[in-house]
């Protein structure tokens, strides 16, 4: 599963060929949610109250560039890192 960006102690993963809908996996320590990109819903896991607010922050920033790498994680692309946040 490609690292897609570190922030913060946070790593932002995607696996290629997964399932709909569109989400990424955040890792934070012991604590991993699947994060839906459209929405921002927590599918699946948990995450520190602050690790999640960085994670929707950081999401809110690359909406557009998220739904990117989930089309060619679909298609089985190499995927680009994405710019931590400042």
């Amino acid at each position: 599963m490609p690292e897609i960006c570190r922030f913060y102690g946070i790593v932002i993963k995607m696996y290629f060929a997964d399932h709909a809908p569109p989400h990424f996996h955040a890792e934070y320590a012991e604590y991993e949610a699947r994060i839906a990109i459209d929405s921002l819903a927590v599918i699946s896991g948990k995450l520190p109250p602050r690790a999640m607010g960085l994670v929707a922050e950081w999401t809110t920033l690359h909406q557009h560039e998220l739904t990117a790498l989930w089309e060619k994680a679909t298609r089985l692309e190499p995927l680009d890192r994405l710019a931590p946040l400042p």
